[in-house]
């Protein structure tokens, strides 16, 4: 069994839920909330959120992509990773899946797909979400 070392935690505070607000403790993040219009919403300014997700996911895969081709000695000059977070209905209830785009203008598709793979066991996004949602990896 590992043992947990913290080395950062991050606090936010949301207020009304999805028409709400959210706030962090820093006041870095201070973002109304609003309901997208295909859900119903009325299409006020304001984020949700799949999009508050898709940004941390996005971000914190292609800081795991980059720390695995350094420990790999992979070169993959620049590139991105975006996601898509969608809301889906399942059931009776909702989940949220997501696809993870790398798009890599001078690294060979199949070194860029092995890379997404490796960086998909290494993301902290990806471990916490590992079997709860699904996950499509993409090269562009």
């Amino acid at each position: 069994m590992s043992t947990l070392t913290p080395l950062y935690t991050a606090h936010a505070v949301s207020k009304g839920g999805r028409g709400g607000t959210v706030k962090s403790d820093d006041g870095l993040i201070d973002f109304a909330l609003t309901v997208p219009k295909a859900m119903g919403g009325d299409g006020a300014t304001g984020t949700n959120p799949e999009q508050l997700f898709a940004a941390g996911y996005s971000a914190c895969f292609a800081g795991a992509l980059a720390m695995v081709a350094r420990l790999t000695g992979a070169t993959t000059g620049p590139f991105t990773i975006g996601a898509d977070v969608t809301f889906n209905k399942e059931g009776e209830g909702f989940s949220i899946s997501t696809r993870l785009t790398g798009t890599f203008p001078e690294l060979e598709r199949s070194k860029a797909e092995a890379l997404m793979q490796q960086a998909h066991q290494a993301c902290p996004y990806s471990k916490a979400t590992r079997g709860n949602m699904p996950v499509e990896l993409v090269v562009a």
